[in-house]
C-alpha cells in the first residue's frame, strides 16, 4: 500500500489520532508501543516530560506503572534520553554496533575512549564485580585527567557510561530518584536477533512515519498507509514541549499554523509566553498555550499565564487544569 494524499483538515485529525491524543489511548504500554519512544528530559516545572506524555493521551495515571514497566517487567527499557518497547531492541541493538562515521561528536567519544582505555577496563570491572551502580559509586582515579575538558567537561565518568551505552556495552538498568543505575548490558538486555543497521534503520523510519501519521512531501501532504481519520475529538489537553505532535516546529507550524518554541533559555525579559509553555490541544487545533508550574512545597499547581492564538474561541480548562492537579499530586490550583 502506498500513502495517499489528504487535506490540511484531515491531516490534523490524522495526525492527532495516530499519536492518541483523540482519547483512544488504553494503557501506559499501549501508549508507549503506538508511540515508539517517549523522551526524557530532567526538567520537570510541571511533571516530568516522558510522564506528561501520557498524561496527555491517558489522563491521570499511577506513574510507578511505567517504573514497573521498566524495571521491573522489562517491557519497556531506557536507552540513551528515550523510553522504548522492548520490541524495538534489536532495532537499537543494530543502531549501537553500527559503523561508526566521521561527524566531529563521534571522532570526540572514539578519542575519549581511546584516551581513557585504562579507565574504561576498570570501569567494567567494577561493574562485573559490583553492578548495578549509580555513576558517582565509580572511582575515577584512573582516568588520565580530572580536569575540565573543554569538549566534554567534568563529567567523565558519567561520559564513559553514556559512550559505553551507546555501544551497547552497559545498559541503564534502573533508577534512584533521578539519578541512572548501570550495569553491563550483557546482564540485562535479552538476547536480540542480529540485523544490519540500515534494515533497522529502515523498520524505525517506518515506525516513526507511522506513529506521526502524517507528513509533508512534495508539496502536499499525504497519510501513512494504516493511518485512519479519527474524526474531530472532543477533548482538551496540554502537550508537553517534547509531544512528538509539535517536536517538530516546522510540521506543527505547516500542520496547525502554530509556531512554538521553548523559552525556558531565553531571557525573562525576552519571553513572549513564559519559562515552560504548554500547548492547549482543542480537538484537533492548537487554539493557546498555558504556562502552569507545580509548586510542591506549597502543594499547589499555579498558572502564570493563558494566551490563546489569534481567532481561537477561549474555552473553560477547569477539566484539564483539575485532572492535571490531581495528576501531579497539587491540593489546589492557583495564580
Amino acid at each position: 500500500m502506498k500513502s495517499r494524499p489528504v487535506s490540511l483538515a484531515q491531516a490534523r485529525r490524522i495526525a492527532v489520532h495516530a499519536q492518541l491524543l483523540d482519547g483512544s489511548a488504553t494503557s501506559v504500554l499501549d501508549t508507549v508501543r503506538r508511540l515508539g519512544f517517549l523522551q526524557i528530559d530532567p526538567i520537570s516545572s510541571v511533571a516530568p516530560p516522558q510522564q506528561l506524555v501520557l498524561w496527555s493521551r491517558l489522563g491521570s495515571f499511577d506513574p510507578a506503572e511505567l517504573d514497573q514497566l521498566l524495571w521491573q517487567e522489562r517491557k519497556l527499557f531506557e536507552s540513551g534520553a528515550f523510553i522504548r518497547p522492548i520490541e524495538d531492541l534489536p532495532l537499537i541493538v543494530a543502531r549501537m554496533k553500527r559503523r561508526r562515521g566521521k561527524q566531529m561528536y563521534e571522532r570526540r567519544g572514539a578519542e575519549f575512549l581511546k584516551t581513557n582505555a585504562r579507565f574504561k577496563r576498570h570501569l567494567l570491572r567494577e561493574l562485573e564485580l559490583r553492578g548495578p551502580l549509580l555513576s558517582r559509586e565509580i572511582e575515577a582515579d584512573l582516568m588520565v585527567s580530572r580536569d575540565p575538558h573543554d569538549w566534554w567537561g567534568s563529567r567523565k565518568v558519567t561520559l564513559m557510561l553514556e559512550l559505553l551505552e551507546g555501544r551497547g556495552i552497559v545498559a541503564i538498568v534502573g533508577r534512584r530518584g533521578k539519578q541512572r543505575v548501570w550495569d553491563l548490558a550483557e546482564r540485562w538486555y535479552p538476547p536480540v536477533e542480529k540485523m544490519s543497521w540500515p534494515e533497522a534503520r529502515r523498520m524505525l523510519e517506518e515506525k516513526r512515519w507511522r506513529a506521526l501519521g502524517v507528513r509533508f512531501e512534495r508539496g502536499e501532504w499525504r497519510a501513512h498507509p494504516d493511518a485512519s481519520d479519527g474524526g474531530v475529538p472532543r477533548r482538551t489537553t496540554f502537550l508537553s514541549p517534547f509531544d512528538r505532535l509539535i517536536h517538530d516546529r516546522d510540521r506543527a507550524d505547516g500542520l496547525f499554523g502554530f509556531f512554538y518554541r521553548l523559552e525556558m533559555y531565553v531571557p525573562k525579559a525576552k519571553r513572549q509566553y513564559g519559562y515552560y509553555v504548554l500547548p492547549i490541544l482543542r480537538g484537533d487545533r492548537l487554539i493557546g498555550r498555558i504556562d502552569p508550574v507545580f509548586d510542591r512545597k506549597a502543594g499547589v499547581l499555579r498558572v502564570n499565564s493563558v494566551h490563546w492564538e489569534p481567532g481561537a474561541k477561549p474555552v473553560a480548562l477547569d477539566r484539564p487544569l483539575r485532572d492535571l492537579a490531581c495528576f501531579v499530586g497539587a491540593d489546589s490550583i492557583g495564580e
